[in-house]
């Protein structure tokens, strides 16, 4: 059965290949009609670009893959809570829905007070405790 958790746990599995490439552990899929069309993780350190975060990566192959740029009739599950940057890339791709697993307090869009397209459903904490202790993982290595 296609559930928000069997999606988010694909998105988590992407998140573990970035921390494996000593990439921030962020995991994102767009699927559209219970298809993944996008399976993607953060590439910032690979590409030495800033933009290069998993959401950025998933909006550029999901339209590449149903040739269009709006996302309509497709979900994305990303592991932790878009960024600003990746807020206003999802709410110009129209998105339907957004499926996120752990909150991002500090840098999140939501703590900015800040919205999705009117017409994005988004659902938080999905498989939040996965999620969350990924990252936690990851920055108590690097200090």
């Amino acid at each position: 059965m296609f559930t928000d958790e069997y999606f988010m746990k694909i998105a988590l599995q992407e998140a573990l290949t970035a921390m494996e490439q000593d990439e921030v552990p962020v995991g994102c899929v767009v699927v559209s009609q219970n298809r993944i069309i996008a399976k993607t993780h953060n590439l910032t350190e690979m590409l030495n670009d800033v933009t290069a975060h998993a959401e950025m990566q998933a909006i550029t192959s999901s339209a590449n893959c149903l040739g269009g740029k709006y996302l309509k009739n497709c979900t994305m599950y990303i592991t932790l809570e878009p960024c600003v940057m990746c807020a206003g890339a999802l709410a110009w791709s129209q998105i339907s829905k957004v499926v996120i697993g752990a909150r991002d307090e500090r840098r999140g869009f939501m703590s900015k007070n800040l919205s999705l397209h009117p017409k994005t459903e988004v659902i938080i904490g999905v498989l939040e405790n996965e999620c969350s202790q990924l990252l936690l993982d990851f920055f108590k290595s690097k200090r």
